[in-house]
């Protein structure tokens, strides 16, 4: 296994987990010693355990515990993994609560024994993916998640924080298997030959075209450098709609266990390549043409306020900024090459939960082995045109006019 364990470390179980609630003295104002507690492992992630943990007499006493186990779940112990992202997620969410409060989940405490984050559980709330799935629309996502970025990008980049205070935080967010994994996942693996990759057979020649395309494996390369490289901002490291809890007036961003710092692009490019993936699920999830034009007009207008709301946020880092050190001329190239980084990781993590080891419901969830096909194939030219067109994108709307004219090859 990875680095030292610690002597306290047990993986809980849910048999285990009443007793241990029971020592934690922060939870004395969510938990009364006369409560019967019930818990529930309800991981369906690819890393961790978690638990949902709540009172019988009143279900809405309720916390989640979040522990890392010391390898990939996805995979077995034969994939070791450091318990050390436990502190990692545990010193984002605190970030993130103070910077955007309204927009993290509530963290009772941290174990650093046990590797483990006990938080607010969201239960008014549902994973975005599952609802955008179903067809709901959030009519204030983008006003939050542009919100959120702008905050937790922007004031922990070298715009806000003094030189030391930044290379410190650098320091303190170094996350090199997490990060590992991303490299791997995300921009090596779907483009070439691996057996973790992940995809049908009938999506097999579309996959070996793109295995063979070497201008597209120079731009995933330069991508690539760059997030090995640009130590821009704290991002997220892993902003895809199953780390968003949602409901009709809320959003919360969780599981920021990748958090390291890296080019802010790809946390924005993770948002707007998930709900182009949902997009092309879509193709085929709903099959009524005027409620699937309806839908996904809701997704592209989204992608759009999304980006829009997160310049707008932005600008009060801009206003406090020297006009010498940066001139409103620099200012707007920052923001252009942010946006085409967008495009780029945006489209890399498309391919990938198309082509490699861990794909997302969207379109892996689709019954009809055609169906799936088609909307897989959708997502891959969209990313494709992404990828290639994002050195001369300066708007975030011509990423919308590549997807509504992309068709798919299947």
């Amino acid at each position: 296994m990875f680095g030292d364990i610690s002597p306290r470390y047990h993986p809980l179980t849910p048999e285990t987990v009443p007793a241990y609630i029971r020592t934690r003295k922060e939870l004395e104002a969510v938990f009364r010693p006369e409560d019967a507690l019930e818990a529930v492992e309800v991981g369906d992630g690819n890393l961790n355990l978690v638990f949902k943990v709540w009172a019988k007499a009143d279900p809405r006493r309720t916390v989640v515990l979040k522990q890392a186990l010391p390898y990939v779940r996805l995979v077995g112990d034969s994939w070791p993994l450091p318990t050390d992202r436990a502190r990692i997620e545990a010193q984002a969410l605190e970030i993130h609560g103070r910077l955007v409060p309204q927009h993290t989940p509530r963290v009772y405490f941290y174990d650093a024994d046990m590797y483990l984050v006990c938080m607010q559980n969201l239960i008014d709330h549902i994973i975005m993916r599952k609802g955008l799935i179903q067809g709901i629309k959030y009519p204030h996502f983008a006003e939050h998640i542009g919100l959120f970025m702008a905050r937790t990008l922007g004031m922990t980049s070298d715009l806000v924080l003094d030189y030391r205070a930044k290379k410190v935080e650098v320091a303190r967010f170094i996350n090199p298997e997490l990060c590992k994994i991303t490299e791997d996942l995300i921009f090596t693996e779907p483009y070439r030959q691996t057996e973790r990759n992940r995809f049908h057979a009938e999506l097999e020649p579309q996959v070996v075209a793109l295995q063979a395309d070497t201008g597209l494996h120079l731009e995933v390369a330069q991508l690539k450098e760059k997030f090995m490289t640009q130590a821009q901002a704290l991002v997220h490291g892993d902003l895809h709609t199953g780390s968003i809890m949602v409901n009709q007036t809320d959003t919360y961003v969780i599981d920021p266990e990748f958090a390291y710092y890296g080019p802010m692009g790809f946390d924005v490019g993770a948002v707007i390549g998930n709900l182009l993936l949902n997009y092309a699920a879509h193709e085929v999830r709903t099959t009524d043409p005027e409620k699937r034009a309806d839908f996904r007009t809701y997704l592209t207008d989204t992608i759009i306020q999304v980006w829009q709301v997160f310049v707008r946020e932005f600008q009060p880092i801009w206003d406090r900024a020297d006009v010498i050190d940066m001139p409103r001329l620099y200012q707007q190239d920052y923001m252009r090459r942010v946006l085409q980084d967008t495009v780029g990781f945006g489209a890399c993590k498309m391919m990938r939960r198309v082509i490699g080891l861990a794909g997302v419901e969207d379109i892996r969830g689709i019954e009809s082995v055609k169906d799936r096909t088609t909307a897989a194939s959708l997502a891959l030219n969209i990313a494709v045109s992404m990828v290639k067109a994002r050195h001369h994108i300066t708007r975030i709307e011509e990423v919308v006019e590549m997807a509504t004219a992309a068709r798919p090859s299947m």
